[in-house]
């Protein structure tokens, strides 16, 4: 199991949230993923070690960007 975190800007709202967990979750391995819409935390649990370009692509996705 691997977890990792990024940094969503551009959420304002629960719809944001549930855009980007829905988005994120859609990606193979993912079991979890959580959102602290506050602070734009995206906490992400998965079966192995996911590629930060896919997790950028769905956050895209959802219109979003990961931040850095």
């Amino acid at each position: 199991m691997s977890t990792q975190t990024v940094t969503v800007t551009g959420m304002t709202c629960g719809h944001c949230a549930t855009s980007v967990r829905e988005e994120v979750g859609d990606l193979p391995g993912v079991r979890t993923v959580e959102v602290d819409l506050a602070t734009g935390l995206v906490t992400i649990d998965s079966e192995n070690q996911l590629d930060p370009s896919a997790i950028s692509a769905a956050v895209a996705e959802a219109g979003y960007a990961v931040a850095g």
